[in-house]
């Protein structure tokens, strides 16, 4: 549980210091919001790393959640179009996620089958 909400964390801080980079166009001040956030992110992940998670999970849903989140805040921010070939982008990546985190779960259970009739031929 814990890894799941420093990967909020990720997400949340990627999408702020991404947002802000736009925002700093208009107010250079929120470049120290880009740094701090991207900073930050990367610690959170770090963090979700060393809980456990693999790379290809966290990464995977950090980046597509980020995407996500930063297209549709980026239409209510800044007034971006939010077209159907948006819409049907974060589809995309939402259904991608969704087949690599099936993906690791099948292959975790693979794994520990395999482990097990290893150690019952051991026996």
């Amino acid at each position: 549980m814990t890894a799941w909400l420093l990967l909020i964390g990720a997400i949340l801080t990627e999408a702020t210091a991404t947002l802000s980079l736009r925002g700093a166009l208009d107010h250079p001040a929120l470049y120290a919001v880009v740094v701090a956030g991207y900073t930050v992110s990367f610690g959170f992940l770090a963090l979700v790393l060393r809980q456990g998670m693999g790379l290809g999970i966290a990464y995977g849903i950090w980046a597509a959640c980020g995407v996500v989140l930063t297209a549709l805040l980026s239409a209510v921010l800044f007034g971006e179009a939010f077209t159907l070939m948006k819409a049907s982008g974060i589809v995309l990546i939402a259904a991608g996620v969704a087949v690599v985190e099936i993906g690791s779960h099948r292959a975790r259970g693979a794994e520990a089958a395999t482990a097990t009739e290893h150690q019952e031929e051991k026996a």
